[in-house]
């Protein structure tokens, strides 16, 4: 009888791991069903783990919703770009080559000006715009975009007068005859320098860097050569002509960039193999010399989905195609494989994941930019033209608040947030790790391990073991000198009596 108890017990637990090991994500949950949830993470196996909304989508923005009696916008086509600065968001509206500004009033959003051409500009040059894919605002709403269709950057006062232009640089592959490229500016930042980047369609360089000025100064985080060994290899056996037809080893190029609270530039990339999607460093953080320093301490790296279906045309794993950035130094980015925005920790670890493709309330078409308003997430979807507001929940909130407190070296504020996590999730495993953590920054060394062992986190664990060992070592160090110097005495005075027994024995 026990025998066969003790089979359906293992049979039980063999089918709930099967269960956690087939399980993805589903593309049939809908973000405005009260009654369900669509967010989730991965545990430390690699597996599919449902969890509580850390954002809920509230509300779509189009033209036709931000239109007043005395300014009517009509529908956005095909926009591009976004930029939130202060209650203010900018939408680059690419297809009526304008950009269009709108207010927030903590209710609703409004519509305030519409911009279409620039004044100030040299004669001869064309003051409208022309598909504007992008714009950065500053702290004085002084306004940098990316004019694509008219092949320039422009940066102009809060009026929309221009200060400066930035256009088509002299450098290859711009001046190559051979192989020469258009400046069609696509996406673009400015530094606490007043440096400003520029991603450009077909630069596979890194960003192109300008300086105060306008005047370009280099190539900034060109992003590493990626080939195959074994094509590599046969290079050496092909004739000049079939070396021709192969494909060059270049670098691939960015498609988006992000600067956050630090100064240092966020970019993502969307182009390397399917096999290839767990080493392609597709977000990065660079630093002034345009080297990656984003930390990748997590069971898996910062690359979306980890496990997938290849079904109604969405196949492969998932391409980042924009990234936003919090005080906290966690970041999200959308994948436009499956419109899912993941969300990662300054350790590279996943914070939770949402969204979806489809037309519904918190689903896109195709997500183009991604950036927030306070703790309110803005994604912009450039095939439906709208843009979806997300808000975030209590559980986010618990989230974001124990990670900013871990930063604010509040470890004791911070586990508590964690504990409070736990009891709305009690699977979610980057809690037990945070409180992990909090132990660990508070020198309670054991209590840190075991809440690494329950999630098998083996780094955190050695640190924690480490630690605890050379406690241990420091707390009984005198014990265990009083212990040799007795144990040194003992054998002292067991060589005095047997010398002394043996002089006598001598003597007799």
């Amino acid at each position: 009888m026990r025998k066969i108890k003790k089979l359906g017990s293992l049979l039980v637990a063999a089918a709930v791991a099967l269960t956690g090991v087939l399980s993805i994500p589903s593309e049939n949950v809908f973000a405005d069903d009260a009654n369900t949830t669509y967010s989730y993470t991965y545990d430390i196996w690699g597996d599919f783990q449902s969890s509580p909304d850390a954002y809920r989508a509230t509300l779509q923005i189009s033209g036709a919703s931000v239109s007043t009696e005395e300014l009517q916008i009509g529908n956005f086509i095909e926009p591009q770009g976004q930029f939130v600065r202060g209650n203010k968001l900018f939408v680059c509206d690419t297809g009526n080559n304008r950009i269009v500004e709108i207010a927030f009033d903590g209710r609703e959003y409004k519509a305030v000006r519409v911009i279409t051409e620039i004044t100030g500009l040299p004669e001869g040059e064309p003051a409208e715009l022309s598909k504007p894919y992008d714009i950065y605002v500053t702290e004085e709403y002084e306004m940098i975009i990316a004019d694509y269709g008219n092949e320039r950057v422009l940066h102009v006062d809060k009026d929309g007068k221009l200060i400066k232009r930035m256009l088509t640089p002299d450098v290859t592959p711009f001046n190559d005859p051979q192989n020469e490229r258009k400046f069609q500016p696509q996406k673009l930042i400015m530094d606490t320098a007043g440096r400003i980047y520029v991603q450009s369609e077909k630069i596979n360089k890194g960003l192109l860097e300008f300086d105060i000025v306008g005047e370009f100064t280099q190539y900034v985080g060109a992003s590493p050569v990626t080939f195959n060994m074994i094509d590599y290899i046969w290079r050496f056996f092909m004739s000049e002509e079939q070396l021709a037809k192969l494909d060059k080893f270049v670098p691939t190029e960015y498609n988006n960039v992000a600067i956050d609270s630090e100064g240092f530039m966020y970019v993502t990339l969307s182009t390397f193999d399917d096999n290839d999607f767990m080493s392609a460093k597709s977000v990065r953080r660079l630093n002034s010399t345009g080297s990656d320093i984003l930390v990748r301490n997590g069971n898996d790296p910062p690359v979306g989905d980890l496990k997938w279906n290849n079904a109604a045309d969405l196949n492969g794993p998932s391409r980042f195609y924009d990234v936003v950035t919090f005080e906290n130094n966690s970041y999200c980015c959308i994948d436009q494989t499956r419109g899912r925005i993941f969300a990662y920790d300054f350790q590279g670890n996943l914070l939770y994941a949402f969204g979806g493709t489809g037309n519904r309330l918190g689903y896109f078409r195709k997500p183009v930019a991604i950036d927030r308003m306070g703790e309110s997430l803005l994604v912009l979807d450039g095939l439906s033209s709208v843009i979806t507001v997300f808000e975030i929940t209590d559980f986010g909130k618990l989230i974001n608040d124990a990670l900013r407190e871990y930063q604010n070296a509040d470890y004791d504020k911070s586990a508590e947030y964690w504990n409070d996590v736990l009891r709305l999730n009690g699977n979610y495993d980057l809690a037990y790790i945070g409180v992990g953590r909090a132990l660990l920054r508070q020198e309670k060394y054991s209590e840190a391990m075991e809440y690494f062992k329950a999630k098998r986190d083996r780094r955190n664990y050695s640190k924690a073991f480490e630690q605890y060992r050379k406690q241990q070592v420091e707390d009984h160090i005198g014990d265990l000198i009083k212990a040799l110097l007795v144990l040194l005495v003992g054998i002292w005075l067991i060589k005095k009596i047997r010398k002394i027994q043996k002089e006598v024995r001598e003597c007799d």
